[in-house]
């Protein structure tokens, strides 16, 4: 159901099956109240005494959209909701909502490695799609710094681990937004710089890698391999949890480093985005190959999610902007991501017909690109 009366093309654009390019695995057992209410908040804590996480709008979503899929009324109270998802148990609970997404194809990060939480051949299972990896290069350099004996091996060990990996994925992700902000130097560092840090690194590898040279090495290391196989590459951008400097994930400051990489034809994918998501816009509109998404933004802006998204088609080219839910943890996420998804486009697109600004082709075709066509090109799925 579509919340604006749209032709059919543009209605049945909007209701195919997506490709969900970015995602994450959703937890296979059953979960407390409190366990549940950490996983619909980017925050790391629960909510203070007295209150509730589900007093949020992706809470008033889940109550509101969620529960019809598990056989509640609409707006049923948290603990009616959380009774219905331990009656019907984990695997029922995910099988519904993600099938509920209308999902085509899950593009998984499996970066986080908890055993709590589906593998990506799972996902797509669970969901009724296919299901590909994508490679989260900072973990692949944790696995590589705990075994390297020296600097020298250490740097091998890590272009061949990248190599490997990236064989079986689709594209490669980074979260140094969250080690050192997107503000860091674009320029490759020397070998020397290079070693110099790494011989540190050595001498206490279990700890998350913070080292600007190192990061930087990393990531250009990454760039090579996705440009050796024809990957993308995707930046984490905008908000996330309490990790994270805000304001210096803003994509803007990316600027210099995707002038490097222009040469290079390695596409950037902008995960997320918001509050930065215009800025973003700016940088798909102005750079051939440079994308963007809003992911996680329309599921936890839920019901104010179509004007994030009006204001990055206010400047985005319709063939650069992809779908995402970033689903993590619990299943609603990814019904939701997807809800509000066609709900705010249906929107958007109701209005450029209304003021005569595209016709129904046009419209059908928009929605196409942006749920799936898009993704499908970028990610040669």
């Amino acid at each position: 159901m579509l919340p604006v009366d749209l032709p059919d093309a543009v209605r049945d654009a909007l209701l195919a099956p997506l490709v969900d390019h970015h995602c994450h695995g959703v937890r296979r057992d059953d979960l407390s109240r409190a366990r549940f209410e950490l996983l619909i908040t980017e925050g790391a804590g629960p909510a203070p005494p007295g209150t509730t996480h589900f007093d949020t709008p992706l809470g008033a979503a889940i109550r509101r959209w969620c529960a019809p899929v598990l056989d509640l009324e609409p707006h049923a109270p948290p603990a009616v909701y959380l009774a219905r998802r331990q009656e019907l148990g984990a695997e029922e609970v995910n099988r519904r909502l993600l099938r509920a997404a209308g999902v085509v194809a899950f593009l998984v990060d499996t970066g986080l490695e908890e055993p709590g939480v589906l593998t990506a051949a799972e996902m797509g299972r669970h969901g009724g799609a296919a299901a590909d990896e994508i490679v989260r290069i900072e973990q692949i350099e944790q696995d590589v710094a705990e075994i390297a004996p020296l600097a020298v091996d250490y740097m091998d060990n890590l272009a061949e681990e990248l190599a490997a990996r990236a064989a079986r994925a689709v594209a490669l992700k980074t979260i140094i937004a969250y080690r050192a902000g997107l503000d860091f130097d674009p320029a490759r560092p020397s070998r020397g710089a290079v070693i110099a840090a790494a011989n540190r690194r050595l001498a206490d590898p279990k700890e998350r890698l913070t080292d600007p040279v190192l990061l930087r090495h990393l990531l250009w290391s990454g760039v090579e391999v996705a440009r050796e196989r024809g990957l993308p590459l995707q930046v984490h951008t905008g908000f996330g949890d309490p990790d994270l400097d805000l304001h210096r994930a803003d994509p803007s400051l990316l600027t210099g480093f995707i002038r490097e990489l222009q040469p290079l034809g390695v596409p950037v994918v902008l995960l997320h985005c918001y509050p930065y998501h215009r800025q973003a816009a700016y940088l798909a509109g102005v750079y051939p190959h440079v994308y963007v998404d809003l992911g996680l933004s329309l599921t936890h802006t839920a019901a104010g999610s179509a004007a994030v998204l009006a204001q990055t088609l206010e400047l985005a080219p319709f063939h650069k902007m992809l779908f995402s839910s970033d689903c993590y943890g619990v299943a609603e996420t990814c019904h939701l991501g997807a809800l509000y998804h066609r709900h705010g486009l249906a929107r958007v697109l109701a209005r450029r017909l209304e003021d005569g600004e595209w016709n129904a082709a046009d419209a059908a075709r928009i929605a196409h690109m942006i749920g799936s066509g898009n993704a499908r090109r970028i990610y040669r799925i």
